[in-house]
């Protein structure tokens, strides 16, 4: 065992290097190329922050610590191996959801305790725990709304008002609590209860089509409530780990809450994206369906094709046919790219993972700000599940709740053929102005199966 001084050497050099492989790993991260690795990295990271944590002084409970170690990253390494892609949001849901219960359970034990020292050491405390809370209850809800769960958003008349007296009484706990004036177990329980209630409350409202905005947002509180723990503890490798996830969560839900032309307060409580609503918006015209066999005929002929892949194409997991539907337009000369916005499918990046996941070439895959241009000279858009990011209302109608959200451009593509399992408004249950255009086509089923027909018919062109 090192002695004093170069044990705290070690310790500091160790947490220098996990900061490094933090900020490294999110950096590789931020491209499709590079995210692999970035994972690796960041890893690798925890794994130094993890072992040095050993060489504190006064460290005990080892009987404890080390089966729970092994306990978790076997649970992980299982769950994540059988976790299917289309899941992957309520699974990253799930585990924001841990991260943030722990910070909250760290915060606990210092809070009973009431060892935590300075009144800026005990708001620490206090603001970690009631953050990770209702960061934790929020993201259980998250993952229930996922997984389905929890099949509609509950709603009832002064909830809002309900919301903001958790808040208010949470927040007062919290001061009684730093500011030392009771902070007996009782009050501390009551903190803790008031916030996993706020968060249960907060979240359960919402629907399933703002869920990449939620996701993100639990994430930055989680990533916030790490840090204040961090301090909390004196530990350097928690500070830096929540700091790094807090602000790149923090950025992520504001690109996201841009990307929709809507305020994190709008996601938050107006309620849209209920997946239990009703239609909303009105629309002339009628769907015109066409067969797989005259869509893959269009689609060989053409010079140029668009798709757009949604939430449909991730619940059929068809992107592995889509792929090979894509390798055969391309022997054929056409030119196919994929236009991705930003919240597409159920989590940030959702589309890109699947299409990753699928063999996709990089190259190929476009977002919105480089892609949208091109489709006035596509001759055909295939749209694969998705739904209000290629709702034209979004440019036109002032009353549609989607009114300014960017979008793809699909509807100024020559033909629109749409992929969809039926009629249905889709996720937010707003009617889809797209599908009954002239120059938009239904085919309509499984995304899955009418990717083998349009494989089928593609090649019988020869």
């Amino acid at each position: 065992m090192p002695s004093g001084l170069s044990r705290e050497l070690v310790i500091q050099a160790s947490y220098f290097v996990t900061a490094v492989l933090f900020i490294l790993g999110l950096k590789r991260m931020s491209s499709p190329v590079t995210a692999r690795s970035g994972i690796l990295w960041a890893g690798a990271g925890m794994a130094v922050a993890t072992l040095v944590t050993f060489l504190y002084p006064g460290m005990t409970n080892y009987e404890w610590i080390i089966p729970a170690m092994f306990a978790g990253a076997a649970l992980a390494w299982w769950s994540g191996k059988r976790v299917a892609m289309t899941d992957m949001p309520q699974m990253i849901a799930l585990y924001n959801g841990m991260g943030g219960g722990a910070a909250a359970a760290i915060a606990a034990v210092e809070l009973y305790r009431g060892e935590t020292g300075s009144y800026a050491v005990t708001s620490l405390a206090v603001a970690g725990g009631l953050i990770g809370a209702v960061s934790f209850s929020g993201s259980l809800i998250a993952f229930g709304k996922l997984q389905g769960l929890i099949k509609k958003s509950y709603r009832f008349a002064g909830q809002q008002v309900l919301n903001l007296l958790l808040l208010v009484g949470a927040l007062a706990l919290g001061v009684m609590i730093a500011g030392q004036f009771n902070a007996s177990p009782a009050v501390v329980t009551g903190l803790f209860l008031a916030a996993l209630i706020l968060g249960f409350t907060m979240t359960l409202p919402i629907g399933g089509a703002d869920m990449p905005v939620v996701i993100s947002l639990y994430n930055a509180l989680t990533g916030l409530a790490v840090g204040f723990e961090g301090f909390v503890l004196g530990n350097a490798a928690m500070i830096i780990a929540g700091t790094v996830v807090g602000s790149a969560g923090t950025l992520l839900t504001q690109l996201m809450a841009k990307a929709m032309n809507r305020s994190l307060g709008n996601v938050l409580f107006s309620g849209f994206g209920d997946t239990g609503g009703a239609a909303t918006g009105t629309v002339t015209g009628s769907m015109k369906p066409i067969e797989a066999s005259d869509a893959g005929v269009t689609m060989a002929f053409a010079e140029k094709v668009i798709i757009v892949p949604g939430y449909g194409m991730a619940v059929a997991q068809a992107q592995h046919k889509i792929w090979e539907l894509v390798q055969l337009l391309i022997d054929r000369g056409v030119t196919v790219k994929f236009a991705i916005h930003p919240v597409a499918g159920r989590m940030p990046g959702h589309m890109n993972v699947l299409l990753a996941e699928a063999g996709v070439p990089y190259d190929l895959i476009a977002d919105l700000d480089e892609i949208n241009a091109e489709f006035e000279t596509a001759d055909v858009a295939l749209i694969i599940g998705a739904n209000d990011v290629v709702n034209p209302v979004a440019r036109t109608d002032k009353s549609s709740p989607i009114y300014g959200m960017p979008i793809l451009n699909a509807d100024k593509a020559k033909n629109v053929i749409v992929i969809k399992r039926g009629q249905g408004a889709g996720f937010s249950g707003i009617e889809n102005a797209l599908f009954y255009l002239d120059n938009t086509r239904m085919l309509y089923g499984d995304a899955q199966k009418a990717a083998s027909a349009l494989i089928q018919s593609v090649k019988a062109v020869g």
